[in-house]
């Protein structure tokens, strides 16, 4: 068993699994997406990204690609959250929540098709 094709996988994968668990729930419901999961799924979406970035194949510059939309989508969603965010002590509006989970769903389907292309290489791989 290679060590480095499984810390691979298991933060192309985990990177998913946090970014479905910040989309999930209602859009508009700021009660739903926490802003800690968000900020773990950027973190390990950039582990992501740096693991990707030693392949020379073109699947590893279609992983590299997607992992590099995915860190600008949920940039770009912790940025608004950040700068459109109520001040503090009043009430989250259902409008800018979901714009902040509009992004970070796309970049949910960047990590997907990571995770398909990752699957796919894996099942063509031969011994």
């Amino acid at each position: 068993m290679n060590l480095e094709k499984v810390v691979f996988g298991f933060f192309i994968v985990l990177a998913a699994t946090l970014n479905f668990g910040f989309v999930y729930g209602d859009i508009d419901n700021p009660s739903h997406h926490e802003v800690w999961e968000l900020f773990a799924a950027i973190i390990v979406n950039s582990i992501a990204t740096v693991l990707k970035l030693g392949d020379r194949t073109q699947i590893g510059a279609v992983h590299l690609a997607t992992s590099l939309v995915a860190m600008l989508q949920l940039v770009a969603a912790a940025l608004f959250w950040f700068f459109a965010a109520p001040e503090a002590g009043s009430a989250a509006d259902a409008g800018y929540i979901a714009s902040v989970v509009s992004l970070a769903a796309g970049a949910l389907f960047a990590n997907v098709v990571s995770v398909i292309l990752l699957v796919t290489e894996t099942v063509m791989l031969r011994r």
